[in-house]
């Protein structure tokens, strides 16, 4: 089951740049505010049209709202996702970290099985809301890949209410 409301963020380890750069979330999220989303891949169409542009995009209004890291996690080796942060301006912007063996997207109970599709398991679109490591709010796009409840409006919404 995912996350709720006042559920510990897992400790798990990251990358972002190379698959030497790890980053442990609860030390990313240790004692500040921010959100956390999850896309399906680097590339893919709704990813990189919508998805993440919208965090991007919104950068500065989202640190208006109180979001002091704002983070975005994909089922891809470290190198595509960094490809992919750069090609997209989230660099200095959105971290971008690379979960290459479903790490967080298994403690998280958001596996998509995209087999057909991408050739492999995949992460469901959610997104989050945390405050010093404690979710506030958790939501899982209803058929995985949606782009309805995880992106950024919605969810600076919940940001604001933390």
């Amino acid at each position: 089951m995912p996350p709720k409301a006042g559920d510990a963020v897992p400790d798990v380890t990251l990358q972002e740049g190379t698959p030497g750069d790890e980053v442990k979330l609860k030390d990313l999220f240790a004692g500040k505010k921010g959100i956390l989303f999850g896309v399906p891949g680097a590339f893919t169409p709704g990813c990189s049209k919508t998805h993440l542009p919208g965090y991007v995009s919104k950068t500065d209004a989202l640190k208006e709202a109180g979001a002091e890291v704002v983070a975005c996690v994909t089922v891809n080796d470290a190198f595509v996702a960094q490809a992919w942060a750069e090609s997209a301006g989230a660099v200095g912007k959105v971290h971008v970290l690379a979960d290459p063996h479903l790490e967080l997207t298994k403690a998280l109970d958001v596996v998509l099985d995209a087999e057909g599709k991408l050739g492999t398991k995949r992460c469901k679109r959610f997104s989050a809301v945390i405050v010093d490591n404690t979710f506030k709010a958790f939501n899982v796009e209803p058929d995985g890949g949606g782009l309805t409840c995880s992106l950024v409006e919605p969810t600076m919404a919940q940001l604001k209410a933390a």
